[in-house]
Order: structure tokens, then C-alpha cells, then sequence
């Protein structure tokens, strides 16, 4: 079927300042088996889940499918990360899932490679999901915040019981039975928790990679734990995170990778690196729900209803159409479309004014520095400073 695919690039694959989507997040189930406190999805300001259908149907996944295969042949893209997201992906069935992968395989140029991952809040795994998962190709990340029952509280069911002990025994069964399929740990930053002993107990199960998040929060709705229009304030996060850079950078080797920090490091040496958090790169994720809405990155839906919202959908539009759209297009200006005291500030290269949903202000919009502006400043120049130390070597 690949060869059914328009292969003309035409003039937007050959314009440099065109950045075609590279990540593809399928909303394949809209609702979770858990209620985690923080969820952005649930507990924040956008609840448009309530009126889109809970499981992707077979009808939006062929035309999602197509609509990446077109899009990838546009702009001759020689890789494409799918994510299988939620609410909890599982909830629809890993054969289902491995069907929907192999399907798209089937319709993306041969000259492509596809990357799939589900990102799973590990409850659900069990030895023959993981089989189903890994037979397909499907690599599976795992949202947990510690390897401690402490550092996951806020992760609950619906009747409020915790979930660590279920997600815990569901992530050492992947890294038992298929490790080869298992592509890290997502953590959400509790600035409560003790950062080296949270590090400790991620490392401790084996994650090639950890994502750490900060907490989606805005000036108009601040995270937990901070009041950010008052001057001098306390950096609980950027303090946390200094801590675990720490505890990363100390513990030898055997680590597992840090997004955040790797990022952190790259940039100040002048790589070309970031992703949502850090960086001026433009962030080349677009997410398709349920319904086969077009939207871009879930995380706005933590700023305020509608956000995320392009008013586009996969059975009338291209992801070019999601690229022309102005949400997108500010996500892909780089430095033009941060503030000014972003744009004035010595670390802006590194920081990249922060994530685009955490700039949010009301009355403002997206203009602003980061409402973890100090933190970021924090973490940056903690790592600067570590760097620096190792680069001058021992001292004598």
C-alpha cells in the first residue's frame, strides 16, 4: 500500500522554515483506569474528553494511518515516532494496538522507519500483553513517579486505592520478560519527595531512560507549591532538580539516560538539542483524539479550555493544514515568539523560555517567560556549574 502514497514532495517538503511533524500521539482510548491527582487531562482546565468517544474507532485509525503515511511521503522523512497515549492505551486492547502498527507500517514508505511506543500507566501490563506488544514492535514507556509507594500518592483509581504496588509489579515484569522493549519511566517532580532517594528508586528499576516533568501549571493556575508573582521566590523545583542532577551525575556508570538533563548538558555545550522542556528546536509533535481531531500537544490543555484545539480533523485535513494553523506556527517560530525578557536573557538558548504551556498567563496568552522561569535558571546554572568543574578536571 506504501506505493499508493503521493510521492511528490511539493514546495512546503523543500522550505527550510517548514518543520513537518516527526511525532505522532494517537489518543487510542480516552479514558483511564486510574485518577491521578495532578492528571492535566482530567483534573485541569479543558474537559473536551467528556464528549469524544472513548476508544479510537477502526474508521480513525485508517485515516489517521493514511494521513501519517501522506504526511511522512511530503516531506521524505526518513524515521517517525508513534505514540499509542490515552488515558490508558491499554484499555484498548494490545492486539488492537499491534494491528493499528502494523497497519501503518504497511502504508509508510519503505524508506521510512517507524518507532511505535505506548506510554502506559503499567497497571494493566501482564506477560501476554507484553508479548502481543513486543511481537509487533511496540516499545513501552511507563508513567510512575518513584519506585517508592511515597513518591506516588497521587496516583490513585477511581475509588482512591493507590496504584503503586500494580504499576510497580507491571514495570518489573516488563523489565524482566521484555527488555527489550522497555523504553523508560515518565516522572512527574514532587518537590515533597527527597530527590536523591526518588533518583535512586527509578534508577533501581532498570529504566534505560527517565523523563522528569515538571507539574503543568501556568501563571494564571501556578503548580503546586509556588506563588510566582512574588519577587525573590523560593525554587522548590529547580532546587529538587539540581539535587537528582546531582545524584545522576554522581552515581557512576550504569546511570539510565535523563531527557531533561542530557538536553541540559547538550545545549550548553552548543549541540543542536531540546524538546518541549528545553531548547529553541521547534517541537514537532501533533496529536490526533479519539474522534480524529487534529490538535496540537495535550499539555495546553492545562492552560484553559480549548487549547489545544486546531478545529481540524484527519477526515478533512492534512497535517500541512495542522501546520499552517497559528498555534502551531508560534510553537515553530523559535526565539520570535517568546518575550522579551526571554529574548533578552543570557540563557535563552538553553532554556528555550521554557515549556509553551507553562508560559501561559490570561489576558496574555503564550507571551511570557515560563511561571518556572527561576527554577529553569536554577537547574541551568547548577549544571553550567558542574560542567565547568569537570571540564577544568581534579584539582591538584
Amino acid at each position: 500500500m506504501a506505493q499508493q502514497t503521493v510521492r511528490d514532495a511539493g514546495p512546503a517538503a523543500d522550505r527550510p522554515d517548514v518543520h513537518p511533524f516527526r511525532q505522532f500521539v494517537l489518543k487510542v482510548h480516552g479514558h483511564c483506569n486510574l485518577a491521578c491527582r495532578y492528571c492535566y487531562l482530567y483534573e485541569a482546565a479543558d474537559h473536551g474528553w467528556r464528549d469524544r468517544p472513548a476508544m479510537m474507532s477502526d474508521a480513525v485509525l485508517e485515516r489517521t494511518a493514511r494521513r501519517i503515511a501522506e504526511h511522512v511521503a511530503a516531506h521524505r522523512l526518513p524515521h517517525a515516532a508513534l505514540v499509542l497515549h490515552g488515558g490508558e492505551p491499554l484499555l484498548a486492547g494490545a492486539g488492537r494496538l499491534g494491528r493499528a502498527v502494523d497497519r501503518l507500517r504497511a502504508l509508510l514508505p519503505a524508506d521510512c522507519a517507524l518507532h511505535p511506543t505506548v506510554q502506559t500507566n503499567g497497571t494493566l501490563l501482564t506477560r501476554d500483553r507484553l508479548r502481543t506488544l513486543a511481537a509487533h514492535g511496540i516499545r513501552v514507556g511507563v508513567s510512575l513517579d518513584g519506585g517508592l509507594p511515597a513518591h506516588n500518592a497521587a496516583r490513585v483509581d477511581h475509588a482512591g486505592r493507590p496504584a503503586w504496588s500494580r504499576a510497580v509489579r507491571g514495570l518489573r515484569l516488563l523489565a524482566e520478560v521484555q527488555p527489550d522493549a522497555y523504553a523508560g519511566i515518565l516522572a512527574v517532580v514532587d518537590p515533597r519527595t527527597d530527590p536523591a532517594e526518588t533518583y535512586a528508586s527509578l534508577a533501581a528499576l532498570r529504566p534505560p531512560r527517565l523523563d522528569l516533568l515538571l507539574p503543568h501549571g501556568n501563571w494564571t493556575t501556578p503548580p503546586p507549591g509556588l506563588t510566582p508573582d512574588t519577587a525573590d521566590r523560593p525554587t522548590p523545583y529547580g532546587d529538587w532538580l539540581a539535587a537528582a542532577f546531582d545524584a545522576w551525575w554522581d552515581g557512576g556508570p550504569g546511570q539510565p539516560g535523563v531527557r531533561l538533563f542530557e538536553e541540559c548538558l547538550a545545549l550548553l555545550m552548543g549541540a543542536p538539542a531540546g524538546g518541549e522542556s528545553l531548547g529553541l528546536t521547534p517541537f514537532t509533535a501533533v496529536v490526533v483524539e479519539t474522534d480524529g481531531s487534529i490538535e496540537q500537544v495535550d499539555s495546553l490543555k492545562s492552560a484553559y479550555e480549548g487549547a489545544a484545539a486546531t478545529g481540524l480533523d484527519v477526515f478533512h485535513h492534512t497535517f500541512d493544514d495542522a501546520l499552517a494553523h497559528p498555534g502551531v506556527a508560534a510553537r515553530h517560530a523559535g526565539a520570535a515568539a517568546l518575550a522579551p525578557v526571554c529574548r533578552a536573557c543570557p540563557l535563552v538558548r538553553v532554556c528555550g523560555g521554557g515549556q509553551y504551556a507553562h508560559r501561559y498567563r490570561h489576558g496574555s496568552g503564550f507571551a511570557n517567560p515560563s511561571v518556572y522561569c527561576a527554577d529553569l535558571q536554577r537547574l541551568i546554572r547548577h549544571a553550567a556549574g558542574r560542567l565547568a568543574g569537570a571540564a577544568r578536571g581534579p584539582a591538584r
